[in-house]
């Protein structure tokens, strides 16, 4: 008999309450974006006071400017999240559907796209202030990671997101019809919990050794070097978890299964790896840049 994890008795919501006839939730995802802003926030002002971890002992902002900064990567991690979920992921159905772009509560984000979001809103805020934009890009770089996590660990609440059948022990029985669709498993079908596997490198992983890197090997001193760590790191990472995730729908159709977005012969790429090997071309080039302009 297969060995695997029935999906745990989870809400979606955290609790719910009805005012003036209109039901009003607070979900796990939408807590897990609040608590990794606030969490992102703490890390970057007790990284700006410490002053012997920057170039010169000079930390490129000021406590107070971080939560101007804050706003535009709100925004920039909201815009950015949607319109690269409908370019990148469903540009044909939003095409036809214009009006849905904004229904936001109805779900789709796409990391790749807030990232894109951030980084215009980050640079636009450093050259409206006269900010090194490297060394704000890892102050907020090396912020990120806790978001990650516990966004990743509300995908798994929500059961989302899930992954590819398996039937290793850990496989989880995820909870609805879409996941129980697998046309060559017999009975109930068990799948990876790629959510959990991206908390682990990306949030867990790639979080702490950032926070060495900063803090045990003065990392922030070498502008350009936290900023190409995560990128490399977080690409690498969703580069590996694509092998075990569940392809997009759109994505799977009778000639291919597997869920590549781009193909040649018989191998392929993902939409994930396709948006992920650009991040770790550009962080292996940062990383090496930050490293010779210290030798």
């Amino acid at each position: 008999m297969q060995a695997v994890i029935p999906f745990p008795e989870f809400s979606p919501e955290l609790f719910s309450i009805s005012l003036f006839g209109m039901e009003f939730a607070l979900r796990w995802y939408a807590l897990a974006y609040i608590a990794g802003i606030l969490i992102a926030w703490r890390l970057g002002v007790a990284a700006v006071r410490r002053a012997q971890l920057w170039p010169a002992q000079t930390p490129p902002m000021r406590p107070q400017q971080i939560e101007d900064l804050l706003t535009w990567i709100i925004l920039g991690v909201i815009l950015g999240g949607r319109l690269g979920f409908v370019l990148f992921y469903q540009p044909g159905y939003y095409l036809s559907n214009p009006g849905d772009i904004l229904k936001v509560w109805q779900g789709g984000m796409a990391f790749h796209g807030g990232l894109l979001g951030v980084v215009i809103g980050a640079w636009i805020y450093a050259s409206r202030h006269d900010i090194p934009k490297l060394q704000m890009a890892d102050l907020v770089a090396h912020t990120v990671p806790p978001g990650l996590l516990l966004g990743r660990l509300a995908n798994f609440i929500n059961a989302e997101l899930w992954g590819r059948p398996s039937d290793l022990p850990w496989a989880v029985i995820f909870p609805g019809a879409e996941a129980q669709n697998c046309p060559d498993v017999i009975g109930l079908c068990a799948r990876h919990p790629s959510q959990l596997y991206e908390a682990a490198l990306e949030g867990l992983l790639l979080g702490g050794l950032l926070l060495y890197l900063v803090y045990r090997r003065g990392a922030l001193r070498r502008p350009g070097l936290i900023t190409g760590t995560f990128l490399a790191g977080y690409g690498t990472a969703r580069f590996l978890v694509e092998f075990f995730r569940q392809p997009d729908a759109q994505f799977i159709a009778p000639g291919n299964p597997l869920g590549w977005a781009w193909q040649i012969g018989s191998y392929g790429l993902t939409m994930g790896q396709l948006l992920s090997l650009p991040m770790i071309a550009l962080g292996l080039y940062l990383v090496l840049r930050a490293r010779k302009a210290t030798q």
